[in-house]
């Protein structure tokens, strides 16, 4: 019989994003190594998704045992309230104007809904971990995180259970480059940053996506964080890319998949594209896959190109998007702290095969990895001569297919068996 993980998560099939992405990759692999996850996530009836993706669900397999509760979701009520389509996500990345509306609901998030306002699933998951724990017999416990309020049910569990806890840290906590949206009082921004010294104080392990994500949760305590703290990047599933008769283009494509928001510096891309001739532009298509703002439209179109908005599409078309383009654009927030934002999106961009422009600090773990894996290159927000090089060199003068270095480190079955050597250790205090 294979040894069973519980692996708590609220992301998970029917949800779409970059959240869900993770554990289900790992959850695929985790059988072949000897391990069964023991999927603990929400009811979609009741969860408050920003995206859904119905195709997800073909990659839950016969091994992984899924089991839902139910919720009380603070979000539904917002768009209720609102009369808002989706939840906000991304700090309200999905909502360019700021209302009256929308100010009340970031002050009330900040200060009386924390963590987060997925809290209202954690008495229902606590409960069901519970009986789980004591049905399989399970000695280790996965928390993965945002939402972070799900890390407080591996707090509690660890205190009722003589368990291995492994917290993963998909993104800083306190530290998210929109945590200050949310106008916390003194009094607020300290529970919320103790909620936070409690979980990485007493997981047994910590995970985190990137070495900066890792310096940063390890200053939080005077305990010796680092040593118990493991990064584990996201990454791309190899068989994702299996994907025959693409779409031929009339033109050269340059693509961003995700979220992005006013918050997004791209003025220097900008000039960058306007400085192209108009030859060039005749011959160029600005594609995006995902949630894009108007007056992001509005700035993109200034320049002269073609501007294509795709849309929210499931994951297997997202992938398809990625091969049918030339170019892929890759930015990072322009915020305090961003050296260890290392979007999942990225990965597949690799495992894509094409250049990838990338915005973003110079120093930070984005940059280390296209320097590594010779997938592109990284520029500096105000380097906008460097960015029309790179564009002209890849687009008008060069192909656009790569042979990236080292890429296959980065494949969701390598990864996984990291993480099984992190199950497989013996529990000891860190």
């Amino acid at each position: 019989m294979m040894k069973k993980v519980l692996i708590i998560t609220y992301y998970w099939p029917p949800s779409g994003g970059a959240g869900v992405q993770r554990w289900l990759k790992f959850a695929k692999y985790l059988p072949e190594l000897g391990w069964q996850p023991v999927i603990l996530t929400v009811d979609p009836e009741f969860a408050s998704y920003p995206q859904r993706d119905e195709s997800l669900a073909k990659e839950v397999g016969s091994d992984c045992l899924v089991y839902t509760t139910k919720s009380f979701e603070l979000y539904n009520f917002y768009k209720l309230i609102s009369g808002k389509k989706e939840v906000p996500y991304g700090g309200f990345a999905n909502e360019s104007k700021e209302s009256s509306f929308q100010k009340i609901s970031k002050f009330l998030r900040g200060n009386f809904l924390l963590p987060d306002p997925r809290k209202g699933w954690n008495k229902y998951a606590l409960k069901k971990a519970t009986e789980l724990i004591r049905e399989f017999n399970i000695e280790t416990v996965v928390t993965t995180s945002p939402p972070h309020s799900t890390q407080l049910i591996g707090l509690k569990l660890k205190q009722q259970f003589n368990i291995r806890w492994i917290a993963d840290l998909r993104d800083p906590w306190t530290d998210i480059y929109y945590y200050n949206q949310f106008k916390h009082t003194k009094l607020a921004l300290r529970v919320d940053k103790n909620y936070e010294r409690k979980v990485i104080e007493n997981a047994d392990v910590l995970i985190t996506v990137s070495e900066d994500v890792k310096r940063i949760f390890a200053e939080k305590s005077e305990l010796p964080i680092a040593a118990k703290t493991v990064v584990i990047p996201n990454g791309f599933d190899e068989d994702d890319f299996r994907i025959t008769n693409i779409p031929t283009e009339t033109k050269k494509v340059i693509t961003y998949t995700g979220t992005i928001s006013e918050a997004y510096d791209v003025d220097c891309l900008l000039e960058a594209l306007c400085l192209l001739s108009e030859d060039s532009k005749s011959q160029l298509l600005v594609r995006f896959v995902g949630k894009v703002p108007p007056s992001v439209v509005y700035k993109f179109r200034s320049t002269g190109l073609e501007v294509e908005l795709v849309g929210y599409v499931d994951h297997v078309k997202s992938i398809e998007y990625l091969f049918r383009s030339n170019l892929l654009l890759l930015v990072i927030p322009k915020v305090k702290s961003n050296q260890g934002i290392l979007t999942g999106k990225f990965f597949e961009y690799l495992a894509s095969q094409k250049p990838v422009l990338a915005i973003g600090p110079t120093d930070g773990d984005l940059a280390k990895i296209i320097q590594e894996t010779k997938c592109g290159k990284l520029f500096d927000y105000e380097d906008s001569t460097g960015m029309l090089q790179f564009i002209q060199e890849k687009l008008i003068h060069s192909k656009t297919t790569m042979e990236c270095e080292s890429a296959s480190k980065y494949s969701r079955k390598e990864l996984t068996r990291t993480l099984i050597e992190l199950f497989e250790a013996k529990n000891q205090e860190a």
